[in-house]
């Protein structure tokens, strides 16, 4: 796609974990499993200074939710909202201070805390402690300059457990966690480079040397607009790699909905007047099992006309979802699983007479189209009313929204952009003074850059740049460089982050248990001759595929042990033996095709320099 003729802006929200203890208690900040007690809420909205209600807060509402609250062992108090939070952690604020000068930002004279009203029941306040610590930095990426717009601190939220009927299941563990929120302007303009400005924003976070590593600890929020369509926040991308294809799938959900937009305003559509009729009696014999069990539990089969929308509600030819994913999405806020639309229609169990007698209910003509919704009469009217408001949106364009991603690269409606109304000041925290010491300490211990790490890596360790720089993007350089410093081997450590362990995790095993510790065993082990460095591969694996992490036990599990020199020097003697004439005629170069015969039996069970070694001898006493 022509990514400037389209007016692509994007722009990137950092949210990273920070390594220093929980935002306004001091509780630890680890995830457990296990979990004590529990407690349970309910959030409603509340106005804003201004007398203002949040549009996203008030849909959250609607949806009358229970929150359960698991409780862990180091929970306190702070976090079940039992007691004031505690001073602002001083060691998250001179990190976020830190990055402001990497980032080449304004640090504030003084930082206030605010709340961000959050109901769907990720905080058990109802709001999430939110501070402005710098303004107008930027990076500069393949020559180009990217505006750092703000630099804030605030808690993370508690960890989603599971959701049935109407309670949520959260765990307060995660829940007070310091993030460093960086936000990019909208000067973005392809999808590959959305990544490659993550990327960078994530090495210079990981250069603190004060982040949390893991799945989970580092999430993106793009905002994504194209001209003619709206801004729209996919939010909490986890996975770097997928950024450039939520990117692009939104582009095409806009230019997807911006046609429906031209095909609406040719057929002179306006807004529907929501108009619910009860369709049951078409469905009191069907074989559809979803219109079966809501008029058997009492409910009934409900639906509404939709005039001039025919063909806007299905899938593109390419698969880009159109309206009838967001009408379903918009109908679930009220409760409902989801519903059917025409375009989909026969189809689910129901069939083409009972589509056309649904049709004749509802006079639909040939440009027109209904959607349908099997539960409770209450609950469904709400839902459909919600459909509609979404229809009646698609006549102006694409709405602004906040969407959340999938797995697949698609997203889906999660609810409105929330607006400025949804902030107001923190009276429980003291603001913070940032005085001139503390920006004088922070300017004199900034950390090492990536590029001056790469450069040192390639002068003190022997690495290649490219190597180096692989190393750093992947945020596996502090291990490599603790494993290299101590053991010795640059080359056999990178191979080991760079080449072994990424071949694994491709044959689709998780290698996350294989962390600094257990590369520490197998190196000391690797140095103490117990098995030569080509057996890493194998041992790694049967270490991943038995989930277990016992150096002495893979070797066993594998079969290799070191063979002894007489074992070597038995099979270079025969090996000479068999190719004697092949010698004679290349005499020293034949070692070289000689040590690819030897290392095929021996491979992995001794070091490929001792075989070199005995070899070599033997291939000269046979020579003259």
């Amino acid at each position: 796609m022509d990514y400037r003729t389209l007016g692509l802006k994007v722009g990137i929200e950092v949210h990273q974990q920070l390594n220093t203890g929980k935002f306004f208690c001091s509780c630890e900040s680890d995830l457990v499993e296990e979990h004590g007690d529990e407690f349970v809420r309910r959030l409603r909205p509340t106005q804003s200074e201004m007398g203002e209600i949040d549009r996203a807060a008030l849909m959250e509402a609607e949806k009358k939710l229970q929150f359960r609250y698991e409780a862990v062992e180091s929970s306190c108090l702070v976090e079940a909202d039992e007691e004031p939070p505690h001073d602002a952690n001083r060691l998250a604020i001179e990190t976020a201070l830190e990055m402001s000068y990497v980032l080449r930002a304004t640090p504030v004279d003084e930082i206030h805390i605010m709340r961000k009203m959050v109901i769907d029941g990720s905080n058990t306040t109802g709001f999430q402690r939110t501070a402005l610590v710098a303004t107008d930095g930027y990076i500069e990426l393949d020559g180009k300059r990217i505006t750092i717009e703000a630099i804030s601190l605030e808690e993370d939220a508690a960890r989603k457990m599971s959701e049935s009927g109407s309670e949520v299941l959260y765990r307060i563990d995660r829940l007070g966690i310091p993030l460093v929120e960086i936000a990019t302007g909208p000067e973005i303009s392809t999808p590959d480079e959305a990544k490659r400005v993550a990327a960078r924003l994530g090495s210079l976070l990981r250069a603190t040397r004060r982040v949390r590593r893991g799945i989970g600890t580092i999430r993106e929020d793009l905002n994504i607009s194209i001209s003619g369509g709206a801004r729209v926040e996919v939010k909490g991308v986890q996975e770097l790699r997928l950024l450039p294809v939520y990117v692009d799938t939104e582009i095409r959900r806009q230019l997807a909905l911006l046609e429906v937009k031209d095909l609406l305003r040719r057929r002179g559509a306006v807004d529907v007047v929501c108009a619910v009729e009860d369709v049951s009696e078409v469905f009191s014999g069907s074989k559809c099992r979803v219109t079966e069990s809501a008029i058997r539990s009492g409910g009934g089969v409900y639906a509404a006309k939709l005039p001039r929308f025919a063909g806007t509600l299905a899938r593109t030819d390419d698969g880009i979802l159109r309206l009838g994913a967001d009408l379903a999405a918009h109908a679930r806020v009220a409760g409902v699983r989801g519903l059917f639309h025409s375009d989909e229609l026969p189809g689910y169990g129901i069939t083409e007479e009972e589509a056309a007698a649904v049709a004749a209910r509802l006079g639909v003509e040939d440009e027109d189209a209904f959607v349908l919704i099997a539960d409770e009469r209450a609950r469904a009217e709400a839902a459909i009313q919600r459909a509609v408001e979404r229809a009646n949106a698609a006549i102006d364009g694409v709405p602004e929204e906040t969407r959340a991603p999938l797995p697949d690269g698609s997203t889906v409606y999660s609810r409105p952009l929330p607006g400025k109304a949804r902030m107001y000041p923190e009276t429980d925290v003291r603001p913070i003074r940032v005085d001139d010491d503390v920006l004088q300490s922070i300017r004199l211990n900034l950390p090492e850059l990536p590029e001056e790490r790469v450069s040192r890596f390639v002068r003190e360790l022997n690495l290649s740049e490219g190597q180096a720089e692989a190393l750093i993007d992947d945020g596996v350089d502090e291990e490599f460089e603790l494993l290299a410093s101590s053991f010795g081997g640059p080359q056999v450590v990178a191979r080991i982050y760079l080449q072994v362990l990424p071949e694994i995790s491709k044959q689709g095993r998780d290698v996350s248990s294989v962390d600094v510790g257990v590369l520490k065993l197998l190196l000391e082990k690797l140095n103490d001759g117990a098995f030569a460095k080509e057996a890493i591969p194998d041992i790694l694996l049967w270490m991943v595929d038995n989930d277990v992490y016992d150096v002495d036990r893979a070797l066993d599990g594998i079969g290799l042990r070191t063979a002894d020199i007489e074992m070597v020097r038995e099979v270079c003697d025969r090996i000479v033996r068999e190719r004697e004439d092949f010698i004679r005629k290349r005499g020293e170069a034949s070692l070289g095709p000689l040590m690819g015969v030897v290392m095929k039996e021996l491979r992995g069970k001794v070091d490929g320099k001792i075989i070199s070694a005995v070899l070599s001898e033997r291939i000269r006493q046979l020579l003259p």
